[in-house]
């Protein structure tokens, strides 16, 4: 499991619009059974299903597992607590997700800047 200090080192999230729970599990530093148990806690997760009850995540979801798994594992939420947290008044001012989507633009914009400059 990583440590608190390394949430900043998640993968980039790609520019794909659908992603498998396979991708999601990589992405977050979650495995898949847990993101199917989370997907049951919470009711923001909700991946779209398709043949076979296959999962397939869209961008805000990812972001939105990348902001639970933060509650629950770096700042010590339980389960109950992340869920009021997200679902309260104090989502709306809860920056962790957009400062999550700033580092990926940031990320994004300085590999079109190298690619630019070859």
């Amino acid at each position: 499991m990583l440590e608190p200090s390394h949430n900043d080192e998640l993968p980039v999230i790609p520019g794909k619009r659908y992603f498998t729970i396979g991708e999601v599990s990589e992405l977050c530093a979650v495995k898949p059974h847990v993101l199917r148990y989370w997907e049951q806690e919470f009711p923001q997760l909700n991946p779209v299903k398709r043949r076979g009850n296959r999962r397939y995540y869209q961008r805000q979801d990812v972001l939105m597992i990348r902001q639970i798994r933060a509650l629950l594992y770096d700042q010590g939420f339980t389960i109950g607590g992340a869920r009021q947290r997200l679902s309260g008044d104090e989502a709306k001012d809860d920056s962790t997700q957009y400062k999550q989507l700033i580092k990926q633009m940031i990320t994004e914009l300085e590999d079109v800047l190298l690619v630019l400059k070859k």
